[in-house]
């Protein structure tokens, strides 16, 4: 398995190809050779936790192709003990040893958020299990006066610095990783307008 650092720099490369319009996995996903030699291990290099927005495919702006990152998808990226059960599964049973939890510009997970925190009006208890996931991280940003843009920019990576933060004291077998230094988990944001993924904290 290849280490944290050059896990990364694969990201940066494929994110970098996505963003210049030369990817060189273009038709992964229906090569029939490919497939067929996945059927009975995979070997991922990273693990993806992003939104399930549909205009964020880790596989595609990553420039990825199959098998090669492990992606659990859900609103706002956030980290609840289904998406830290998955991320240990792969940890153990892959050996992978990088976790970016991803986030991007203008979420509506995080603008729903938002608007639900100022003004309640949805009964739905597992929309509130996603709410009452990324509002520890909004809250103090509610108290300050600011441009609604402003406010959802510094939302969305508020959010990703807690839900990183949340990933590595959740779990007693990924913290024991981290501290070993045999797993990186990472921050990052994928801005919809330019394509670009931003790394925090690399």
């Amino acid at each position: 398995m290849i280490s944290n650092k050059e896990a990364l720099r694969r990201l940066c490369a494929g994110n970098g190809r996505f963003v210049s319009d030369s990817s060189i996995f273009n038709n992964a996903f229906s090569h029939k050779s490919r497939c067929h030699s996945l059927t009975e291990n995979q070997n991922p290099f990273a693990i993806i936790l992003g939104c399930s927005d549909s205009r964020v495919p880790a596989e595609i702006i990553f420039d990825q192709g199959l098998g090669d990152l492990f992606v659990i998808r859900v609103a706002g990226n956030i980290v609840a003990p289904s998406q830290i059960g998955s991320i240990e599964f792969a940890v153990e049973r892959f050996d992978t040893k990088l976790v970016v939890i991803m986030g991007h510009s203008r979420c509506g997970a995080i603008q729903a958020t938002i608007d639900e925190l100022k003004s309640p009006k949805s009964q739905s208890n597992n929309f509130y299990s996603i709410v009452d996931h990324i509002r520890p991280s909004l809250t103090p940003l509610l108290q300050i006066d600011q441009n609604q843009d402003l406010l959802l920019q510094q939302a969305v990576r508020a959010n990703i610095r807690s839900s990183v933060h949340q990933l590595k004291h959740s779990s007693k077998i990924l913290e024991k990783l981290v501290k070993k230094k045999k797993l990186l988990i990472i921050g990052a944001e994928y801005s919809l307008d330019t394509g670009i993924v931003t790394f925090f904290d690399k």
